[in-house]
């Protein structure tokens, strides 16, 4: 027996309340039909025996306490899966918005998803080749590894996540790699960027879209990712793709979760934010990686601004938690016109020592990665002892590291916003700059890897830019160290 419930208790901002009602559940979802014949959909989002409270998706302007007929679906939000969902663009609540028609499902999915049971994970390796030197070098993305991006507002994010979708692939996945990307409050001209980039690079048709726009509803903010991550899953668990997911902002559903809790009247934590803050997050990243049985993965990068680029704010510092390292980007570098802005020493990727090497990418891998993280720390020991005594008085091997500093911003941290880069090039670029320093002061590396990649030469060192995987002619005598 379907039931209609007339009228409604209270209103409240975007929340109903509804008295009396039978077998309400936790976020289930209801249809809302007012006088007017126009139908408005909710969810329960609290409930204390038969009085339930329902947020509106499309708001409550027009409502009134007795013109709403509501009706519960029985079930929670699902959202409508097929394989065709691939190239899509949809909004925040996983509704069609590129006038290509419906879709047509194989299969729903509630998207809040179905936790992993813990045994019947796979621990994470081999790696996703993003064609960034700095990420696929010293901060390896590991494929079902969820490795976010900590950056600041204004910050070069944005372009940062195009380049990924364009570059990133696995090796020998082919057509079995792909990507969702969801956008949470995002203005109109960046969700016409995200779009345009796509389209015009040519990767939209393995790319499925969510965007959020600043405008739309806060309910659907905190939608975004449950729904992006249950098209991740299906496409992973049930077509058997390896699939990126890249989630920006992260503050913005944050924030949107907070202005949720504060209208339901919950007890604030830690800068408002609610209590549960941690454990909604971990509902998220935690349906990152790889189960038995399965050949599909689900990656994901979620990129977070920090407020006032602060680290230890409550969204960075409980993402750090959950997380398995994470990329940071630092505004000085920015500011002195480097892109990506990759602040090498505060990143890392837990994950990357068991999916790089011998096998995956190459045997010198980690031996090269943690030289070049020790002898960029002695960099800025040098440049702090510089600041107080001046450059010239520095010992001539802190000259040297100035030198190897500027270089390895100058070539390896910089790099053009269409340059990709082979893991191979990234790697023999950072034995390049390696070989500007004293051989003696290389003393993470053991002597056979030393003999084979070591360059006694110094004339002989050309430092090149990449473009397209493909080495491009630069004559500049800029480039060429002697």
């Amino acid at each position: 027996m379907i039931l209609d419930y007339v009228g409604v208790k209270e209103i409240n901002g975007s929340l109903i309340v509804l008295d009396d009602v039978e077998n309400a559940s936790y976020e289930e979802m209801v249809d809302i039909r007012l006088d007017d014949g126009s139908i408005r959909h909710g969810r329960i989002v609290q409930t204390q025996g038969k009085r339930c409270v329902v947020q509106v998706f499309e708001g409550t302007k027009g409502m009134s306490l007795d013109n709403a007929r509501t009706r519960l679906k029985g079930h929670p939000m699902e959202l409508a899966l097929s394989p065709e969902i691939m190239g899509r663009v949809f909004n925040g609540s996983g509704t069609p918005i590129d006038g290509l028609g419906d879709i047509y499902p194989t299969h729903k999915a509630n998207i809040n998803g179905t936790p992993i049971n813990p045994v019947s994970r796979i621990y994470p390796q081999n790696y996703i080749n993003t064609g960034i030197s700095t990420i696929d070098t010293l901060m390896t993305l590991i494929r079902g590894q969820k490795l976010p991006i900590f950056s600041g507002s204004g910050m070069k994010h944005n372009e940062l996540a195009v380049q990924i979708v364009r570059q990133a692939q696995i090796a020998g996945a082919g057509n079995k790699f792909g990507i969702v990307f969801a956008a949470m409050g995002v203005k109109n001209d960046v969700a016409e960027y995200f779009r345009k980039s796509f389209d015009e690079s040519g990767v939209l048709e393995r790319v499925v879209m969510f965007l959020n726009l600043a405008n739309d509803p806060i309910i659907e903010r905190t939608l975004t990712p449950r729904c992006a991550l249950t098209a991740a899953e299906y496409l992973a668990f049930e077509l058997d793709m390896h699939i990126l997911v890249i989630m920006t902002d992260m503050t913005s559903y944050a924030e949107a979760l907070r202005e949720f809790s504060s209208s339901k009247g919950e007890i604030p934590g830690r800068k408002g934010y609610p209590g549960y803050l941690y454990s909604d997050l971990a509902s998220l990243y935690e349906r990152a990686g790889m189960i038995k049985g399965k050949n599909g993965s689900v990656t994901q990068i979620p990129i977070l601004t920090m407020p006032n680029d602060d680290i230890t704010h409550p969204i960075p510092d409980l993402t750090g938690y959950i997380t398995e390292g994470q990329i940071v980007l630092d505004r000085s570098l920015e500011g002195a016109g480097l892109y990506p802005p990759v602040s090498v020493l505060p990143s890392l990727s837990r994950l990357m020592k068991d999916g790089i090497g011998e096998g995956f990418t190459r045997a010198d891998h980690s031996a090269l990665s943690n030289q070049l993280f020790a002898a960029y720390a002695k960099v800025m020991d040098a440049r702090s002892l510089a600041s107080v005594i001046g450059e010239e008085e520095l010992s001539p091997i802190d000259k040297k590291y100035i030198e190897f500093g500027k270089l390895f911003e100058a070539y390896f941290v910089n790099q053009g916003y269409n340059e990709n880069r082979t893991i191979e090039q990234s790697l023999d670029l950072g034995w390049k700059l390696l070989s500007t320093l004293p051989r003696e002061e290389l003393d993470r590396v053991d002597d056979a890897i030393l003999d084979k990649y070591y360059i006694e030469d110094k004339d002989s060192i050309v430092f090149e830019t990449f473009a397209s995987s493909e080495k491009k002619d630069d004559d500049s005598d800029d480039n060429d160290i002697a």
